[in-house]
């Protein structure tokens, strides 16, 4: 393994490309994997092809900004850029010329798309031929997927066939970012044994709780014995913010009395956090907090009494970690089912209330508020060091390498 202290020109050079379209746990995910790469002695370019992410921590690695897409519904089948217009062939061209040549110029050992082959195709274009150019380096570089453990179920096996095909044409290692204790990877992804021996468990990429400073005005005891109300980036999350909000003087006294945080997203519009702020202020102006979200919220919820979330695999592997008793409600728009399985699975040993979106209420959640913070659990043992394991798992292939 590269001594950590050496030179970042010297080091073994990563190239890490992901792209978020909605939420932004894709990016918080890679970034951990990659704080993670670049202390295990790697040098990290992370690519980013989704809009800037407030205070997204990627370490010491070189960043490199592309011109950003996201997607302008929870659908994701059409693709905006900065100016809202729906980006064009050429558009496609001159993202797809811009990441060969970070490939030619870097020349890296490795190349990581996170999610791909197992999603994102309506980025195909730009991925295949910049994957293929890695692979056509005098000496070519190791191809390795970044995944999570649970698919968004495509609804057509020839999708499903199509991501097996490109896995087996240009991919040495697939890191599935998960346990099969908790979810095997074929749950979601039927055809897994036609790919398993490219596919390694690494365990699950969590954040732990790192000392984070607090932003200007906080405190490093924020969130201490507190509720914190949270939805990653916010983008599809004001009802549960709302529902919280009303949620709070239906719960028993030992929630009533507590103060409650909403961190709310950056992906939330200004007008909505005002208006969040302003009810929760009617309601009770000094039981609640209403903040944007902070980068020190991993520390926070290591401190909290009770967490409210959505069921996205950061926030739901963090408040295991963090042992925390937990309220989440999975995102289900558009096609999205990963959400609804991860917490139905979690839900099934203890350890989380589930309320559903489509009946999202504020005496629901008050309801399953009070069973979460009443529950006693047995906490199961996962491996979360799924961070350092892939770190570990890619120099043992390049050295294979030779």
């Amino acid at each position: 393994m590269t001594d950590a202290t050496t030179s970042r020109t010297d080091r073994p050079r990563i190239l890490l490309y992901v792209q978020h379209l909605l939420g932004i746990g894709h990016q918080k995910r890679a970034a951990t994997l990659t704080r993670a790469l670049e202390a295990a002695g790697f040098a990290v370019t992370y690519v980013s092809g989704g809009f800037p992410v407030r205070g997204l921590d990627t370490g010491p690695a070189d960043f490199v900004q592309l011109p950003p897409a996201r997607a302008v519904d929870k659908f994701f089948k059409v693709l905006v850029g900065p100016d809202g217009q729906v980006i064009d062939d050429a558009w496609r061209a001159r993202r797809r010329d811009h990441l060969v040549a970070i490939v030619e110029r870097l020349q890296p050992v490795a190349v990581i798309t996170e999610l791909f082959p197992f999603g994102r195709r309506q980025l195909a274009s730009e991925i295949v031929p910049m994957v293929e150019a890695a692979r056509a380096l005098p000496r070519p570089a190791l191809i390795v997927s970044s995944v999570r453990d649970i698919l968004v179920e495509p609804p057509k096996e020839e999708r499903r066939r199509e991501m097996l095909s490109r896995a087996r044409r240009y991919y040495d290692l697939v890191m599935v970012h998960g346990d099969p204790a908790l979810v095997p990877f074929e749950r979601t992804f039927p055809l897994m044994a036609e790919v398993s021996d490219l596919v390694r468990y690494t365990g699950y990429v969590v954040d732990r709780a790192r000392e984070t400073a607090p932003p200007p005005g906080g405190s490093a005891q924020d969130g201490r014995d507190e509720v914190l109300v949270s939805a990653g980036g916010g983008a599809v999350s004001e009802a549960l913010f709302r529902a919280a909000i009303a949620a709070r003087a239906l719960t028993s006294p030992a929630l009533a009395r507590r103060r409650w945080r909403l961190l709310v997203g950056w992906n939330l519009a200004d007008p909505v956090l005002d208006d969040l702020s302003r009810v929760a202020a009617e309601a009770d102006a000094t039981g609640f907090v209403v903040e944007r979200a902070r980068p020190d919220f991993v520390a926070m919820l290591g401190r909290a009494a009770l967490s409210i979330s959505q069921a996205g695999y950061n926030t739901l592997l963090e408040v295991i970690e963090n042992r925390v008793p937990a309220v989440v409600v999975p995102y289900a728009g558009g096609l999205e089912t990963e959400q609804g399985l991860r917490a139905g699975l979690v839900a099934e040993r203890g350890l989380v209330e589930v309320v559903d979106e489509e009946t999202l209420t504020a005496e629901g959640l008050a309801a399953a508020a009070d069973r979460a913070l009443a529950a006693e659990r047995d906490w199961p043992r996962l491996d979360m060091d799924g961070a350092a394991a892939s770190a570990r798992l890619l120099h043992d292939r390049l050295a294979a390498r030779g």
